[in-house]
């Protein structure tokens, strides 16, 4: 399905998925990846509950933004979105980024969207304590860039520069429009666990035990943090933690949401 929403000075075309009936559940993307990626939760649910899984701006054919967001433009879309749908009252399911938006509007004090339950999957939101092998990756990559920053360099070497940037960021970083590296660059930089301790909704965490994007000790750190929440890891797992064991995270789902 399509629509058409007008967000902060931009007209786009949403791409999203409607399936099943009842009350609502709304799923929210992991970084480069598309709602069909998520087909498998929502086919869990939809006995009971009507699904809703959008693709962001910029991913499937929802049409790129005209500038970078950050967590907090993501639920600002989150919230223009939902109503244009006149959706006032959800549960959400966030993998990875979409866990990083969900963190983000649940902790707000005035939303105009009852949250009722909340699932994050192998979320992001929190920022790792960096290794000395990625500081000096990323000093090395600034060096460099001021360097072919220099008029004459550039001029000389006009794409030197996406070169570096492909060499340097992560393969996310890599297949991403410049628009959507920007709006990367700005989430990863940003940590967001001062804002746990808001989240009022019951929250569920499922984790992979050797998640190696968003690490099991993120997970701990939520469940400390947030209050009313539980921690389900998947053992062996990684960061698509729900794909390495459907048979547990349908049981947990079904569990947390009432399901027969």
């Amino acid at each position: 399905m399509v629509l058409e929403l007008n967000f902060k000075g931009d007209s786009l075309k949403i791409e999203y998925i409607d399936q099943g009936e009842g009350q609502i559940i709304v799923l929210l993307q992991g970084w480069g990846t598309t709602a069909s990626i998520y087909k498998c939760l929502i086919d869990m649910l939809t006995s009971k509950y009507r699904v809703i899984a959008v693709n962001f701006p910029g991913f499937g054919n929802s049409t790129e933004p005209s500038f970078p967001y950050s967590a907090e433009d993501y639920a600002d879309f989150v919230v223009a979105f939902l109503n244009e749908l006149k959706i006032i009252s959800a549960s959400f399911i966030g993998h990875s980024h979409g866990g990083r938006t969900i963190i983000e509007l649940a902790s707000r004090e005035n939303i105009p969207i009852n949250i009722e339950k909340i699932v994050l999957i192998d979320s992001a939101g929190i920022m790792s304590k960096k290794k000395l092998s990625k500081r000096l990756k990323i000093a090395t990559y600034k060096s460099l860039k001021k360097i072919l920053l220099v008029p004459s360099i550039k001029k000389m070497f006009p794409n030197a520069l996406t070169s570096l940037k492909k060499k340097f960021g992560s393969a996310d970083y890599a297949s991403s429009s410049e628009i959507l590296q920007k709006s990367m660059v700005k989430l990863v930089n940003t940590d967001y666990s001062h804002k746990l301790c808001k989240i009022k909704a019951p929250t569920l965490l499922i984790w992979g035990e050797n998640d190696d994007a968003t690490p099991l000790e993120h997970a701990k750190l939520m469940e400390s943090e947030i209050n009313n929440s539980g921690l389900v890891v998947i053992k062996g797992a990684g960061h698509f933690s729900y794909l390495a064991d459907l048979g547990l995270t349908q049981r947990v789902l079904h569990s947390f949401f009432n399901i027969q």
